[in-house]
């Protein structure tokens, strides 16, 4: 079973990730997590490229391209070997995010990024990709570190990005499913493991 969880910045993503995993083993699931780009000697390094370089010039294609680099390594490296040993996979970030990202709220066509990354992802999608969403001045006031790349593109490229989740989700309501982030931590943690309740069942290891 694979899972990824997306949204804009500050929805909460990396802590409701802890709790979802530490959820799954509770229930006795064997679970292996990675982030994207990341998770591998060579996604690390395309990671710090992409995020902290910000000296670096990178158009909107290369940017793209790198991810989808990143990405290709831990599929083939990290996520098809625990798939095989029967592992549950949680990724924070997945292919949608390259989509957002570079597409809806940047210059590509959204349909040209998903069409590259069934090339670099060998066609392995999530079983479910959880997105996390808040209005966005909620979300920023969550934002406590100094900003990456992404993060310091301003107000409108953030709203974009939500509007890009949201209607993405709205395209594939059968892989991706909105979380509503307001509210407690244990409130969104719960709706979390409902959401995923049925893909779950007697897949325990």
């Amino acid at each position: 079973m694979f899972f990824s969880l997306d949204g804009i910045d500050g929805v909460g993503k990396s802590t409701q990730m802890e709790l979802f995993v530490e959820y799954l083993e509770d229930n006795g699931h064997s679970v292996l997590t990675c982030r994207d780009p990341g998770s591998t000697r060579l996604g690390e390094a395309i990671r710090a490229i992409l995020l902290q370089d910000m000296g670096t010039p990178i158009c909107g294609t290369t940017e793209m391209l790198l991810y989808m680099a990143a990405r290709a390594q831990m599929v083939e490296e990290i996520i098809k070997p625990a798939l095989a040993m029967g592992k549950v996979v949680v990724s924070d970030r997945y292919l949608l995010a390259n989509v957002v990202y570079q597409g809806w709220a940047g210059d590509l066509a959204p349909e040209i990024i998903w069409q590259v990354g069934e090339i670099a992802t060998d066609q392995l999608k999530p079983d479910l990709t959880l997105i996390l969403d808040l209005p966005l001045s909620k979300a920023r006031e969550r934002i406590g570190s100094e900003p990456d790349r992404m993060e310091s593109r301003g107000i409108q490229y953030q709203e974009s990005l939500r509007n890009g989740f949201l209607e993405e989700a709205a395209r594939k309501p059968e892989r991706l499913t909105i979380i509503d982030a307001e509210g407690t931590i244990n409130e969104v943690a719960e709706r979390i493991q409902e959401a995923t309740a049925h893909f779950l069942r007697g897949t325990t290891k």
